[in-house]
């Protein structure tokens, strides 16, 4: 599938690999793909991500992400559906701070400097992977671009689509500044 990406595709790719290493985690998440689209120049998804205002928004979205990551990986729309259910999230996260330090409940997967190689890529950023050429393939594309990464970021619930959510960014709205109809793919 790597052979069909862009150039631009195979930047975000081993940009958020390098990203994976830069901090020191084993797992190439959705939100390294996020934050190595973020980083591009002078492609489709840096367009749609500069004209929806998300570019100038970076320290907000990490900021987001980094909360969601204190909650352990949960979503605000899943935080509020155990509000409902009577379990309080920020109560338990605070505990666990107190109890174990802050950050506890956030999955790192930390390991060991001196363990070589490439970082994996997590359930998740296979899925995105995935679905970025489902994507491509639904638009009668040939090759996958930076763009398919983005609009597959946007096409599932999680964390990182309800980040760009918060700033404008959803499927439809990448979609309509690319110029196409989001009923397309």
């Amino acid at each position: 599938m790597f052979e069909r990406f862009t150039r631009g595709a195979r930047a975000v790719v081993t940009g958020a690999v390098d990203r994976a290493r830069e901090q020191g985690v084993q797992l190439v998440t959705e939100e390294h793909l996020l934050l190595a689209l973020l980083d591009a120049r002078g492609t489709k998804a840096s367009f749609a991500l500069r004209a929806l205002g998300a570019a100038d928004a970076r320290v907000s979205l990490e900021t987001a992400l980094a909360d969601a990551r204190r909650r352990g990986g949960l979503s605000k729309a899943d935080t509020e559906a155990l509000a409902g259910l009577g379990i309080d999230v920020p109560e338990i996260v605070a505990r666990v701070e107190e109890a174990h330090g802050p950050g506890a409940l956030a999955d790192d997967r930390r390991e060991s400097a001196r363990r070589a190689g490439r970082p994996a890529f997590s359930r998740e950023s296979k899925s995105v992977l995935e679905r970025s050429l489902r994507i491509c393939l639904g638009r009668r594309e040939k090759t996958i671009g930076d763009e398919h990464l983005l609009l597959a970021l946007t096409a599932r619930p999680g964390v990182v689509a309800e980040a760009l959510a918060d700033h404008g960014v959803t499927y439809e709205t990448v979609e309509r500044t690319l110029g196409r109809d989001a009923s397309v793919a």
